[in-house]
């Protein structure tokens, strides 16, 4: 049975960071992009960031948080994680953790692509 489980949500002022893990479990970690989406109250899922299977040498992020979060991934841990920094209240969100399995070297931005999701962890930016 696949699981993916968040943790590091919280509470933060403006301009400060939160590191997010996702620790996967009843999969070949390696083996799956991995990807961080984000919801926030009244509006749809949206991508955040994600990593491409084996070494993660591929990244992809979405615009609103490029060059403020960084996606990486342990393979010996089986873990994702997302470093934010420079938060903005705009980043208030219950962000998801999601695994997707691939053959090949690839980052995916659609959530419907997507095979497994975690329960999510809440994120709460103050200003």
């Amino acid at each position: 049975q696949v699981q993916l489980v968040e943790s590091g949500g919280g509470l933060v002022q403006a301009g400060g960071s939160l590191r997010l893990s996702c620790a996967a479990s009843g999969l070949t970690f390696s083996t799956y992009t991995m990807g961080w989406f984000r919801q926030a109250p009244g509006k749809e899922r949206e991508f955040v960031a994600a990593i491409s299977r084996s070494g993660g040498t591929t990244t992809t992020y979405a615009n609103s948080v490029k060059g403020r979060f960084t996606i990486s991934r342990d393979n010996a841990k089986n873990t994702v994680s997302l470093q934010m920094t420079s938060l903005k209240p705009e980043d208030t969100a219950v962000y998801y953790c999601a695994a997707k399995r691939t053959y090949h070297s690839a980052t995916y931005t659609s959530m419907n692509t997507y095979d497994y999701w975690g329960q999510g962890t809440q994120v709460t930016v103050s200003s």
